[in-house]
């Protein structure tokens, strides 16, 4: 049986497919986008835990989303 870890993050509607192609980059499969209870969107994924996923492999994606958002080059 495959055990599956979560995690949510808003989506900035400018730059969607960015920050969703981080976190695939990252194993990371979107399961869901819904509107926030403040009317934004947020995403959520799962993967599979264990395997070549790094405890904070979540962290280096939000990173990178957030370089790309600021405009800076990876």
């Amino acid at each position: 049986m495959t055990t599956w870890e979560y995690l949510t993050t808003p989506l900035l509607i400018h730059n969607t497919a960015a920050i969703l192609n981080n976190w695939g980059k990252q194993g990371w499969e979107l399961v869901q986008v819904v509107t926030g209870p403040e009317g934004g969107l947020v995403a959520y994924l799962k993967r599979p835990v264990g395997g070549e996923a790094a405890a904070n492999t979540g962290l280096s994606a939000a990173a990178e989303a957030a370089r790309q958002f600021e405009g800076e080059s990876a």
